[in-house]
């Protein structure tokens, strides 16, 4: 059935109510735009960084990971533009005293008055001026000028510094990649729609170098396999979409870009970009330092500036896009209805419930065997409370892909029955199988 206008308030109380997301700090007041994740919901994104890393790492004998320090040296993010050209527009309301991004006005709501946008209130603005998104810190007992440092605002340039590192100690040839996965802090202005912006996040990037003749065969490969990681996943092909940016909305430092775009509730907004960065990065960082970081062909015996195929995605934006494109409130028999999050195996927080039919007669003794066995490989959830009907809703709300019922046949037949979740079918299968059985259908099946 279609989604209701009202899925995000509904999505983010059950997020909050089964354990996937909460506010941080909630004891305190929180903080705005900061989130914790619950038990279910580090097993949820934990899986979504599994799947992007067997992806985009392990199939591949051409992408190795690396994993960079959030504070780096502070020249990094001179020469990289981020300390001087990382800003956005931003403006005051002198009565709210609200700050507003100036080039996203249309799509922000005054906070006295949620009807009205900012300036179409009584409130005057101030003019547009540039707010650095970068955070600041101070590293050692000094707080000085020479003390400053910054957390990271993406993961990108710890790649192009190790660059050389890489090529030596892994004699990595173009075309390559180097993928990371960690936090990045940003000091947005404007932070939205639960978990979608916020101000601490963590990224999934890759950096593929090339030589500048198939950088355009790469960034087409690239852009298309990425799109295609989502559909395997299980996204609705019908709220996602590839649109490629105008040349007026290239970065200075790219050649072409395009993002992969998801129809949320709020509207279409990116999910992830995919830029030919060319060799702008490589190039910026030889000159601040001296150091040769273009690639010597043994062969050919060229020695150039490979260019970059970026593929840039933020986890808890690909976490909730799976949230969202799972939910679904289904319309039973006899008018009853079940909440759903429809979520691939690979990615669900709990791969199986299992579920003793009653307490007594040695059925608890059986499913906690076989839970034991199970948790080897998988994240299971014993339930041994309440109707077995209702046992089943409860995992259905959190995703969880099968059910495995332990009743009074199995104790002669030694067999279990496994309901499967989108349909509701279920069949019979043998107890030294049921690992087999899960295994055939958890792990995820994109290329």
């Amino acid at each position: 059935m279609s989604k209701p206008d009202d899925t995000m308030e509904k999505l983010v109380s059950l997020c909050k109510r089964r354990g996937f997301i909460f506010p941080s700090s909630e004891i305190y007041g929180g903080l705005k735009s900061c989130w914790d994740y619950g038990p279910l919901g580090v097993e949820l994104k934990r899986n979504v960084k599994e799947a992007w890393w067997q992806h985009m790492v392990r199939r591949r004998a051409d992408v190795v990971g690396i994993d960079c320090s959030i504070l780096m040296h502070p020249k990094v993010w001179e020469t990289s533009g981020h300390l001087a050209g990382f800003n956005d527009p931003m403006v005051d309301c002198k009565t709210c005293k609200a700050r507003f991004r100036a080039d996203t006005m249309e799509s922000q709501v005054c906070p006295k008055k949620p009807s009205k946008r900012p300036g179409e209130c009584d409130g005057e603005l101030t003019e547009p001026r540039q707010f650095n998104l970068m955070f600041k810190t101070s590293m050692g007992p000094v707080e000085n000028s020479d003390s400053v440092v910054y957390l990271r605002p993406e993961t990108a340039q710890g790649i192009f510094v190790n660059f050389k590192n890489v090529v030596d100690t892994c004699r990595m040839k173009p075309p390559f990649g180097i993928a990371q996965q960690g936090k990045s802090f940003r000091n947005e202005i404007v932070t939205e729609n639960f978990i979608f912006r916020s101000r601490e996040f963590e990224q999934m990037e890759m950096e593929f170098f090339v030589p500048p003749a198939e950088a355009d065969k790469w960034y087409e490969f690239w852009r298309d396999a990425r799109y295609a990681w989502f559909t395997d996943l299980g996204v609705n092909k019908d709220k996602l979409r590839l649109r490629e940016h105008d040349s007026d909305e290239l970065a200075h430092y790219s050649k072409c870009c395009a993002d992969i775009e998801y129809e949320f509730p709020f509207g279409w907004k990116e999910l992830e970009g995919i830029a030919n960065r060319t060799d702008f990065d490589l190039q910026r960082h030889a000159e601040a330092t001296g150091r040769d970081l273009r690639f010597f062909d043994d062969q050919s015996k060229e020695r150039y500036f490979p260019h970059v195929i970026e593929p840039a995605l933020g986890v808890d934006r690909a976490t909730l896009t799976f949230l969202v494109d799972a939910y679904d409130e289904e319309e039973l028999a006899e008018g009853d209805t079940r909440t759903v999050l429809h979520l691939h195996p690979s990615l669900a927080p709990i791969k199986a419930g299992i579920f003793p039919l009653v307490k007594k007669e040695g059925l608890p003794e059986i499913a906690h065997n076989l839970e034991d066995e199970l948790r080897s490989e998988f994240n299971v959830f014993y339930d041994q409370s309440g109707a077995i009907g209702r046992r089943y809703r409860r995992q259905d709300e959190v995703g969880t892909p099968f059910g495995i019922t332990i009743d009074f046949d199995t104790k002669t037949d030694q067999a279990v029955t496994i309901r499967e979740r989108d349909s509701m079918a279920q069949e019979r299968v043998a107890l030294d199988q049921v690992k087999n059985y899960l295994r055939g259908r958890v792990l995820p099946e994109q290329a």
